[in-house]
């Protein structure tokens, strides 16, 4: 009896725990039908998936009939989905599960929203004026997500021998609304030629959003486009794409972990701060963690192969386009691989302030592994006279890199009579290809004032390690450059630096040449860098 008792006590128990966990594993495609399911198929409103009909009016139903609810999960099964333009609601989940392809329509369908009108002038480029312009976009949105382990993919790009090619999909460019002049309007077009389709997810003044674990495929200009948003989420996303594939732009509360993003001829993951909502917006209390960033040939990356790429973009930039700024922002954990190095560039009248970057891995550097630069190039409605761009309190910590190019070091540059201001560097080891000459160990390197602020304008730099300039309150503690051929500039070249901290720096040298050339260098303290001089020293001058 009592062996009795106890298989029935022990198969309620199973019972009673498998009720308990089926929910866990209950698929979308499970939900019982009717007017308050959690779950809407969107085969249940048309869809057909078979990567030619287009399935973006049966996408929308199924939306709008879960947002009528109240909202819930709007689920897609299995299946190639050709699509325009997909309008998000508030209080929507789209699910993706494993083997669903959200497929960018051909521009010649015309199912793209149009680009909706600009009020005002323009400050920004083409990119960050228009939003409606998208294959998935929503605005004024909150509680918003996508979601699960399917693709996006922006168009019907096709791998042709060695090399992706473009098919007419999402477009990784649009000129029909070209640059606008700094303060001017944009062109007016019509309908027709502004069905331009040229981002695969756009948010805008969104709150709540989480966007985790889809893959993004050739996403257009930009892959990933939010602005104005609060309460960001991106986890787990990988996009291998022709053009940005991220940008964070006048967001706050964001945070982006996990994510591996490609992308050879444009930044990867890139926080910027534009006049697009028609004021200054800071972009704020932004963490990037556990990225991976690279420029491999487009597609490469999703198929394992990581093919290079001539353009070797592919990096971690805040700016250009920043007349509000950065603040609070902090980068741990990443990795560069054959791409540009990790660029904070502030020249739009902004303020990048309290920046915090560890952890990071680099191979394959094309340039400069990292790049701090205020300028006055002040693209923006920043007042007469403009806004200073003011940069100040960053920390950049544990950094090993191989740098692949010969031109450029560290470059640490701010504006006369305006320095950036309090900058540390510690723990850093970085080897550089080498073979600089005496020549250009000789060059004084033109000013960037309203310029482009990207390190390859400026040329050829006088030291192969580090060069700064314009400068207030510079540390360097533990840090080591070197190089892999002969280099006959100095390791470190500083140009009108007040106050300089070095603490053990050290650097490979070639035979006769100075470890650093100093300029109008004031209030100098070095430690354990036996070979670099105490104080002001007229030997090291210019």
């Amino acid at each position: 009896m009592k062996k009795l008792l106890y298989l029935v006590s022990a198969a309620f128990v199973v019972l009673v725990s498998a009720c308990l966990l089926l929910p866990l594993f209950r698929s979308p495609v499970m939900a019982e039908p009717g007017t308050n399911r959690a779950y809407f198929n969107i085969r249940d409103y048309g869809a057909v998936g078979d990567g030619k009909t287009l399935d973006s009016p049966a996408i929308d139903k199924a939306i709008n009939a879960c947002a009528a609810t109240g909202g819930g999960t709007v689920f897609f099964p299995a299946g190639t989905y050709l699509s325009g333009s997909i309008h998000l609601k508030s209080n929507i989940h789209l699910y993706l599960d494993a083997g669903c392809v959200v497929l960018g329509a051909p521009q010649s369908m015309k199912v793209y929203d149009p680009a909706e009108p600009f009020q005002g002038p323009a400050y920004q480029d083409g990119g960050h004026t228009f939003f409606h312009n998208s294959l998935i976009w929503g605005e004024n949105l909150v509680n918003v997500s996508i979601t699960g382990p399917g693709m996006i993919r922006g168009g019907a790009a096709k791998v042709k021998g060695d090399g992706l090619v473009s098919g007419d999909g999402m477009l990784d460019q649009w000129d029909g609304f070209a640059k606008p002049k700094n303060g001017s309007s944009p062109v007016a077009l019509s309908e027709d030629d502004r069905r331009v389709g040229n981002k695969a997810i756009c948010l805008k003044l969104c709150r709540n959003c989480l966007i985790r674990d889809v893959t993004i495929f050739h996403g257009g200009h930009f892959a990933i486009l939010v602005t104005g948003c609060n309460g960001l989420t991106i986890d787990n996303v990988t996009i291998d794409t022709n053009r940005d594939g991220m940008d964070i732009d006048c967001c706050q509360n964001t945070a982006v972990s996990n994510c591996r993003i490609n992308s050879p001829n444009d930044d990867g993951l890139c926080p910027k701060s534009t006049f697009a909502l028609g004021h200054n917006v800071l972009t704020e209390n932004l963490t990037i963690s556990n990225c991976q960033v690279s420029g491999f040939a487009e597609g490469t990356l999703l198929d394992g192969t990581m093919k290079p790429s001539k353009s070797k973009t592919g990096r971690i930039k805040f700016g250009t386009e920043a007349t509000g700024g950065f603040r609070n922002c902090t980068i741990t954990n990443c990795t560069f691989r054959d791409c540009r190095g990790l660029a904070l560039e502030e020249v739009d009248g902004g303020i990048m302030q309290n920046i915090t970057v560890s952890n990071l891995s680099m191979m394959g550097i094309a340039n400069c592994p990292i790049y701090i630069t205020t300028g006055s190039r002040n693209r923006g409605a920043a007042g007469n006279p403009p806004t200073p761009s003011i940069a100040k309190n960053i920390l950049i910590s544990n950094v090993v890199a191989n740098v692949d190019s010969s031109t450029s070091g560290i470059q640490i540059t701010g504006i006369p009579g305006q320095p950036i201001e309090g900058v540390r560097l510690d723990n850093i080891r970085i080897t550089f290809k080498g073979g600089g000459t005496k020549e250009n160990a000789a060059r004084v390197p033109k000013e960037l004032a309203t310029g482009y602020p990207e390190p390859q304008g400026l040329g050829v730099m006088p030291a192969y390690g580090l060069f700064a300039r314009h400068v207030k309150d510079l540390e360097l503690a533990n840090v080591h450059v070197s190089f892999d051929t002969n280099d006959m500039r100095p390791a470190m070249s500083c140009i009108d630096v007040d106050g300089l901290g070095i603490d053990n720096f050290k650097a490979s040298l070639a035979s006769g040449v100075p470890i650093v050339k100093f300029d109008s260098v004031k209030n100098l303290v070095v430690f354990n860098s036996p070979e670099i001089p105490s104080q002001d020293d007229p030997a090291q001058a210019k």
